[in-house]
């Protein structure tokens, strides 16, 4: 490829980008009218349209987002080639986008940030809390952390925590008046406190195996929320039963602010790992990042982070 061909894809895809001229100009260092010229010589030499234009507004034809489709990858490559190289050889520097549930946030990352930034301080985290579903590439992202389970096949996984679990939870005050359930059928006489997905709306399940059973209890939720630290609030102030991660309320359990129930029925599942598409050319940044967040420095209860970090490759 000649560099004037280069030259026009880069400012093709600027303005896809940007979806205006005066923006993408500015970003190129070029002048409006130089490139508007440039956009026409690279149509004229592929025969096709590339962009819409109205007076407002700019926006790729379909031939147009096909072609920014096939070269945004292609592109990342390449500057992610040119950046690691000097990246490789110096202190990591940079920003890692990281998208993440909160509660790997408080159980995972945060314990390790003071530790990280001290040893990388050219290093910035940019953490974004969502318990969506989120697609890391097209939202982005770096890395995501999720449980393993609902990690695609096709990314990197970095295993960082061990099999995780749940637990029904209430306070002493609540259990004063109430009497314990003996099975997961007893909890539809209580009354709960429920996590609803915010991107699909739905309630989280209340699932239960044990005894040669699996069960899945319809609950009473006087509450229900997108935010697992107001379900924690509303539990410890004694307005029911909560269903949450068992790392995420162990202190409270420990100290006697919260009573567990039904630890027969709440089986393991999958803990969090980091996960990466892969790539060639990994930043520096990230490498450092992940090599730091797998170490075992015990995010959740003491031992618990007895379980080394395992990679898993598509």
């Amino acid at each position: 490829m000649k560099g004037a061909e280069y030259a026009e894809l880069m400012a093709f895809m600027a303005v896809a980008e940007e979806r205006s001229f005066r923006r993408a100009a500015k970003r190129l260092g070029l002048s409006p009218s130089a490139l508007s010229h440039t956009i026409r010589t690279l149509e004229e030499r592929l025969g096709a349209r590339l962009l819409n234009r109205t007076t407002r507004s700019v926006a790729p034809t379909h031939a147009g987002q096909a072609l920014s489709d096939r070269l945004r990858p292609a592109i990342a490559d390449m500057e992610g080639a040119v950046r690691d190289v000097g990246a490789y050889q110096a202190q990591p520097r940079g920003v890692v986008r990281v998208n993440l549930p909160r509660i790997a946030a408080r159980l995972v990352v945060t314990p390790i940030l003071s530790g990280f930034l001290s040893q990388y301080p050219g290093v910035r985290l940019d953490l974004v809390i969502d318990d969506n579903l989120t697609d890391v590439v097209a939202g982005g992202f770096d890395a995501g952390i999720r449980s393993g389970d609902l990690v695609q096949q096709d990314m990197v996984a970095v295993r960082l925590t061990p099999d995780l679990r749940m637990a029904v939870v209430g306070t002493p005050a609540y259990f004063s008046s109430r009497v314990f359930p003996q099975t997961p059928r007893d909890i539809r006489n209580h009354v709960c406190i429920t996590y609803r997905w915010s991107e699909t709306g739905a309630l989280f399940r209340w699932h239960f195996e044990g005894h040669g059973e699996s069960i899945d209890v319809d609950v009473d939720s006087v509450v229900t929320a997108n935010d697992t630290d107001l379900l924690l609030t509303a539990a410890l102030q004694g307005t029911g039963l909560a269903f949450l991660p068992e790392s995420f309320v162990a202190a409270r359990i420990k100290s006697g602010e919260l009573i567990q129930v039904l630890e027969s029925w709440c089986k393991p599942f999958a803990g969090f790992y980091l996960y990466y598409p892969s790539k060639p050319h990994m930043p520096a940044a990230l490498r450092a990042f992940i090599d730091f967040i797998k170490l075992p420095a015990s995010p959740l209860a003491p031992g618990d982070m007895a379980a080394p970090a395992q990679t898993r490759k598509p």
